[in-house]
C-alpha cells in the first residue's frame, strides 16, 4: 500500500485547506483510513479515522466540528476538510491506513505541511 498525500499550505486563522490522501496498491475498502498529526516540538497525535465510505468517524476532540474526513472509494481517495483552521493547528498532517482487522496503522503518507497564521 502506498498513501500520497497532498494540499497543505498556508492560511490564516479562520481559514479552510482541503487535504487529500490517494491510496493504491491494496483494497482501499478493507482499509480504516486516518489522520494524523505532529507539531513541531510535540508527538504525533491522532486527528480522525473513518472505517468505511458512509460510515461513521471518530474525531479528536481538538477538532471535533471544524474538520470532516471523507473518502471515496471509486476513486481510492480520503479527503480531509479543515474548517475553522486555528494556529494550534499548526502541524505536518499525514494520512495512515490500515487494514480493519489491525489495530495499528501498517502505512503512512510522507505528511504535508499545514500552518496557520494568527
Amino acid at each position: 500500500v502506498q498513501l500520497q498525500a497532498s494540499g497543505g499550505g498556508l492560511v490564516q486563522a479562520g481559514g479552510s485547506l482541503r487535504l487529500s490522501c490517494a491510496f493504491s496498491g491494496g483494497t482501499f475498502s478493507s482499509h480504516v483510513m486516518g489522520w494524523f498529526r505532529q507539531a513541531p516540538g510535540k508527538e504525533r497525535e491522532f486527528v480522525v479515522a473513518n472505517i468505511r465510505s458512509g460510515g461513521a468517524s471518530n474525531y479528536s476532540d481538538s477538532v471535533k466540528g471544524r474538520f470532516t474526513i471523507s473518502r471515496d472509494n471509486a476513486k481510492k481517495t480520503v479527503v480531509l476538510q479543515m474548517n475553522s483552521l486555528k494556529p494550534e493547528d499548526t502541524a505536518v498532517y499525514y494520512c495512515a491506513a490500515r487494514h480493519v482487522w489491525k489495530r495499528e496503522y501498517d502505512y503512512w503518507g510522507q505528511g504535508t505541511q499545514v500552518t496557520v497564521s494568527s
